[in-house]
Parts: C-alpha cells; structure tokens; sequence
C-alpha cells in the first residue's frame, strides 16, 4: 500500500513523527515538494534530529530515501545534511539515497532576492529567507537550474551567464545591490553536483518500477494544507503543493497509485510567520502553550504563533485531500487545561459562514464561535492505549471525529517515537 502523509493545518503539525513511525513498514519514502525551508523532528531514545531536506527514514536500516522531482534543493544545505548524519555515525549510502535529476536547485542568487523582495513589501510574507520562492519562480519561468545540469559543465555554463546577465541587472538597477560573479558560483555549483552525482537519477522511473515489484512507498509532505500555494492563505503560503495532489507532480507517480491520505494535526493550532490566523491565543496562553509544545521553527528557530483547534480549517482541508485517517499530535500539550476550546465555525458582519472563506479579508476579519469542553487536567504523556486515556480527553477526540467526519488512528502523547498510540 502507498500512503501519503500531509500537514492539515499550516505545517509543524508533527508530520516528522509519523513519518518515523510509518517509514519503518515501507520499503521507500519520498519526499515530493518544498525545500529547506520546511523542517521535521525526530527523537530517538533521547538523540534529536532535525531533517531540513533528507526524510527521516533514512534513520531506518535497509530503508530507501527519494527526493522527488517537485523539492527545490540547495545543494550546499543537502551536503551539510549528509555530512552532519555521517559525523553522527549514519552512513548515507548511494542505494538507499536517490535525488531526481529533474529537481531545481537554490542558487545564491535566490537566497539573496528572497530577503530583496521581503524588504521591499509593504504586507510581508514572513518567508524563511532560504531562496525557495525565487526558486520556483524560475522553474514557472523556465529559467531555473536542475540537478541534472549541474552534471554537465557546458549546459550549466549556459543557464548561468544567461541568467546571471538579467539578475544581475535586476539587483544593480532595481535593488540597488551588487550583482554575482559567475566564476565562483560556476565553480562552486560544479563541485556541488560531483559531490551529489552519485545520488542523481530519474526516479520516477525508480519509483514506478519499485511499485511494478509490490514495494510500499510512503510520500512525505512538507509544510501543511493551508500553505498550499493554490489552496492556502494566500499570499502568506509556501511556493509549491503540499496538499496530496502534489505527490503526482512532485514524483512521478500516477494518483491510481495512491491508495491512502493520512493528515497530521496538531490537537490545537500553530502557524509560523505572518497571515490570518482565526483562533490564535491571547499572549498569556500563547506563551504558555508554546514553551510547553516547544512551539519554535524546526527550521528558523522563530516562536509559533499558538491558538486552539480550528475544525472550520481541518474540514476543509480533509475534503480536498482525500483524508482517510487523521493523527492527532501533541495532545499532552493540553494536560493542563482546566477548559478546551473548539472552533466549530466562523461569523463575518455578523452572519455565521458554513464553509471555509475564499475571500482573504473575510478570513482576516472572521470572528471564531467556540464550543466549550471540559479538559482533563491529568498527564497523558506516554499512554499507550486508548482506553487508558482520561475520559474527557477521549471526549475531546470524539468531538473532532464528529465535527471533520473522518476517523482518529493516530494519537501522540509525547516527543519521543514510542509515545504514541495507535488506534
């Protein structure tokens, strides 16, 4: 069975964790849009890693790792990921790694017009700063750089005068700012792609081969649904798909492929960086939920914005996934609660909306209506099975069974990999 695993809510719902668990009963797991921009957490008897753009089944002996088609890589940050686990004693090997070919890269460039751009607007996006925008505003532009040209020195000398002549330009007439030398970018990029040529091939050829054989594939999405760059809060969104509909796109492989969609969410809500955020705490709760779910950027570091759980939001995002099952993560954040709020709907100039606003100043000046449940003010930390769990924190679950109408399999109750239960 191929299984696709998504963010429902605005990334960080704790996808890494999952993955972790459920990369050890596939034979493959492939990572399909976003860059390292996006960031997953995994704990291991008490050793944390942090995966910016390899996935985290690479900690499982015999298990191989994609990065598909749809990631933009930077290949200086991929390297240092490689080197890093290898220093750590993880030995990354060429059978059990494999990057697509077709994959664009983040030039320096890049990095430097994601902070220009950020600078210049009036409404900022709050965007990572790692280039991953500019990326992909190239590859829609049909100017980008893949890996595969970083393999042959006269098409990578090509791309790179020409688009160097217009960046260039545009930094020095636009920005202000000093252009780039192409020898040293040349030079360096050209090391780049001997260091990770190895590792390079067409991997959806790959991918749909290993299905031909009956191998398992699990597909790792970066960010989350509402940061989806046609179906999230736009403009403040990421720069590709990250619903499930992008696992196609971003891998090579057919949707009849596919045969299920697990979301991920939190059992409240974050979001990083800026953008409408209908249910976030007053500052008292807020910094009292982030310091206990360690609520700051597996990527950037920057605090989360915290707030309670939106099912307006997580609805939504089931039906245009094709949710099948849901994982509630972190519930043990909420132990201490004495009351637990629910969005259940949304009221704009005083009428109640019954589906999910389109309309971005809608969604900005939207008013949450709550309901009220009872919390359990006990630990759930480390609970295993369901039934052990605190009466009104099965109550809790229930209610967002009924309210997203799709079943609970999933619930984490700490950070490390065994404090889970499964359903």
């Amino acid at each position: 069975m191929n299984v696709v695993v998504v963010g429902a809510q605005w990334g960080d719902e704790g996808k890494g964790k999952l993955i972790d668990i459920l990369s050890q009963d596939v034979d493959i797991t492939v990572r399909y849009q976003g860059g390292n921009n996006a960031g997953h957490t995994v704990v291991v008897k008490d050793k944390e890693y942090v995966f910016h753009l390899l996935p985290s089944a690479i900690l499982h002996k015999g298990k191989v790792c994609v990065i598909g088609n749809g990631v933009v890589i930077d290949p200086k940050a991929l390297i240092e990921e490689i080197e890093g686990l290898e220093k750590r004693g993880l030995k990354v090997l060429v059978k059990r790694f494999k990057i697509s070919g077709f994959c664009h890269i983040v030039m320096p460039y890049h990095r430097i017009l994601d902070g220009l751009r950020e600078s210049k607007r009036k409404n900022r996006i709050g965007t990572t700063g790692r280039g991953i925008g500019p990326c992909y505003a190239d590859k829609v532009a049909r100017c980008g750089i893949r890996m595969v040209d970083l393999l042959n020195p006269n098409l990578l000398r090509s791309k790179l005068e020409d688009n160097l002549a217009e960046k260039n330009e545009t930094f020095e007439k636009v920005y202000d700012t000093k252009g780039f030398s192409f020898n040293k970018i040349y030079k360096e990029y050209l090391e780049y792609g001997k260091r990770l040529a190895p590792y390079v091939e067409n991997t959806a050829l790959y991918l749909n081969e290993a299905i031909d054989k009956k191998k398992t594939i699990l597909f790792e999405g970066a960010q989350g649904t509402f940061l989806d760059i046609d179906f999230g809060t736009y403009p403040f969104v990421t720069s590709s798909n990250s619903i499930v509909g992008g696992v196609c796109c971003g891998s090579g492989v057919s949707p009849t492929k596919i045969h299920k969609a697990i979301a991920c969410v939190k059992a409240y809500t974050t979001r990083v960086g800026e953008g409408p955020f209908p249910t976030e705490f007053t500052t008292e709760l807020k910094d009292e939920i982030r310091i206990k779910g360690n609520e700051f950027g597996a990527t950037t570091g920057r605090p989360r914005r915290c707030g309670w759980f939106d099912s307006m939001l997580v609805r939504y995002s089931v039906i245009i996934n094709g949710i099948s099952e849901l994982a509630i993560m972190k519930l043990d954040v909420l132990d201490d609660l004495d009351k637990i709020q629910i969005c259940t709907g949304y009221k704009y100039n005083g009428k109640l909306l019954k589906t999910f606003p389109m309309d971005f100043e809608v969604l900005t000046k939207a008013v949450p209506s709550y309901e009220t449940l009872p919390g359990w003010q006990s630990t759930t930390c480390g609970i295993t099975r369901y039934k052990d769990l605190p009466v009104n924190a099965r109550k809790y679950i229930k209610r967002l069974e009924e309210l997203l109408k799709v079943g609970v399999k999933y619930i984490s109750n700490g950070t490390k990999r065994d404090q889970i239960i499964k359903r």
